[in-house]
């Protein structure tokens, strides 16, 4: 066998498994648009750039059939290529969106690192105590009824850490919620100007009129986009990657 084939055969086992981590990713962890505004192209070098790309470069260098100590050396490269693999599985992991905040007039993105493992030890709800390992949740956050904790919540604030990111005040978003989040939803047309294809295309495909639909702003790490709700429920409906503000 000649290195390029060897390092052939290594290139098509680790975009396999790639791939199939990549599928995972986008249709779980990092549905699209969430994928864009959570900053995941970012994170497929680690998965692509580093681990499917330096194993078999690797393998070209060093592979010849009669060399000695071959196999151990294969073996070395697919141990640094799992644990790779390993870390990046974990970045992508702990980076995941898990929810989508509704607090006073807009969403948050939170991801799983954005949560501290003390807030979550404060939780009740029993469905918020462990943060979603499948496709984000939408939620609301509802200001504390204790004067001292509302305060330490403005505090922090100011530091960065606002209502979205406690998690003991998490609530379904159910009817009530989202009748509170269409009193604070804005006209259509308002984004309409910014991004009239994805707009009309989403309104032709679904049948809604203009008046159907209302949005709130959607604040991520990477880029801020809008969540579309129904006029009437407040039920989310569709993400678009638009300037919201």
């Amino acid at each position: 066998m000649s290195r390029w084939k060897a390092s052939g055969i290594h290139l098509l086992l680790s975009a396999a498994i790639t791939g199939a981590m990549l599928a995972f990713m986008l249709t779980v962890w990092y549905p699209w648009p969430l994928f864009k505004a959570a900053g995941g192209d970012h994170l497929i070098f680690i998965l692509v750039g580093v681990d499917t790309i330096l194993g078999p470069l690797i393998t070209l260098i060093i592979f010849k059939v009669d060399k000695k100590g071959l196999k151990l050396d294969l073996a070395i490269i697919a141990l640094l290529q799992f644990t790779a693999l390993a870390y990046g599985v974990h970045t992508v992991y702990l980076a995941r969106p898990v929810y989508l905040v509704f607090t006073t007039d807009r969403f948050d993105l939170v991801t799983a690192a954005n949560l501290d493992p003390e807030d979550l030890a404060k939780v009740t709800r029993k469905e918020f105590k462990h943060p979603s390992l499948g496709r984000p949740r939408y939620v609301a956050a509802i200001p504390p009824h204790n004067p001292n904790e509302w305060l330490k919540v403005m505090k922090t604030a100011l530091a960065g850490k606002d209502l979205q990111l406690y998690p003991q005040y998490y609530v379904p978003y159910d009817q009530s919620e989202a009748q509170n989040a269409l009193k604070q939803a804005k006209d259509l047309n308002i984004i309409l100007k910014r991004e009239p294809e994805e707009i009309q295309r989403y309104l032709i495909s679904t049948g809604r009129t203009l008046e159907s639909v209302k949005f709130l702003p959607l604040r991520a790490r990477q880029r801020d986009g809008a969540v579309l709700l129904d006029a009437v429920s407040g039920l989310p409906l569709k993400i678009i990657l638009v300037d919201p503000w």
